[in-house]
């Protein structure tokens, strides 16, 4: 199988086809940011990389049986200036484009959920509605994406209740430098068991907000300040503390230390992964393709 992969990120879609026993030919990934591509090339040092989506040439590339895309989120996201296609996510009419000239067999394409006439025009132009799940149905983060697919998909496998909390997946030494000193803390609540906030520093905004980590995790955030500030803040075991890029990789279903990557910073790999899919997630919305 051919794939070609757009906006590659630190290229999950190729971690969760490898899970699957999927035998990959050629990957060619489209992705410009240098940190995410030198957390690919180091797990993936075959992968093919094509640079800006918008200079790739569709009748350079041989037969592609699938392509993957997380088009940009930013002005859709109601975390973001809700430009629509105006803004950055105009490059979704780039994997429209590629998808109509190469004609795959399959596809995937993966975004934030967002207003309805935006998701219409998605639509639309990809010939499907979408899927909405929830990445706590499979890990222990909540992250809560739309995929649109022409693949069969099985919903009826997704058992959130078999899937770990955050408690489960933290570290419990080595955390030290990620202990969080801001003062003054306003308790508001008792951990209640289904994590929820546990008050915040100074004033109440996202940023500042802390929560148990006996529920799961807040979403995992990309492409904003706040480094690990946007990766969530966690009373646990005495202590109020940001998320270790580790324990991010593991809310992402990803091998341990896959971003631990030489020169690549914290920040850096809070990135990556914010900006990353949840990859037992893509690898039930690909594993009919076992089957093909």
């Amino acid at each position: 199988m051919n794939v070609l992969s757009l906006f590659d990120g630190i290229s999950c879609g190729q971690v969760a086809l490898n899970r699957l026993g999927i035998k990959i030919n050629k990957y060619y990934a489209s992705e410009i940011n240098k940190s995410a591509i030198a957390i690919t090339q180091h797990n993936f040092p075959n992968t093919i990389q094509l640079g800006d989506v918008t200079k790739i040439n569709a009748n350079e590339l041989p037969k592609i049986d699938l392509i993957l895309a997380g088009s940009p989120c930013q002005s859709l996201s109601n975390a973001g200036k809700r430009e629509g296609f105006n803004g950055k996510s105009k490059l979704f009419f780039e994997f429209v484009r590629l998808l109509k000239a190469i004609k795959p067999k399959y596809f995937l394409l993966e975004n934030v959920k967002m207003k309805e006439e935006w998701q219409d025009i998605i639509s639309n132009e990809v010939g499907c509605s979408p899927i909405e799940i929830n990445s706590c149905m499979f890990s222990a983060q909540n992250r809560k994406r739309l995929y649109w697919t022409n693949i069969p998909i099985d919903l009826f496998t997704m058992v959130m209740n078999r899937t770990p909390k955050l408690k489960d997946i933290l570290e419990t030494s080595g955390f030290e430098k990620y202990i969080v000193n801001d003062s003054p803390f306003i308790k508001i609540a008792d951990d209640n068991g289904n994590g929820n906030k546990a008050g915040y520093y100074r004033k109440d905004c996202q940023a500042n907000r802390v929560y148990y980590p006996s529920g799961k995790s807040i979403t995992l955030c990309g492409d904003a300040g706040g480094g690990a500030a946007k990766m969530g803040q966690y009373m646990f075991n005495g202590y109020v503390r940001k998320l270790m890029p580790i324990e991010c990789e593991r809310l992402q279903v990803l091998p341990d230390g896959y971003t631990n990557v030489a020169n690549i910073s914290d920040a850096q790999r809070y990135k990556a992964l914010g900006n990353g899919w949840t990859v037992s997630v893509i690898q039930h919305l690909l594993k009919e393709l076992s089957n093909i």
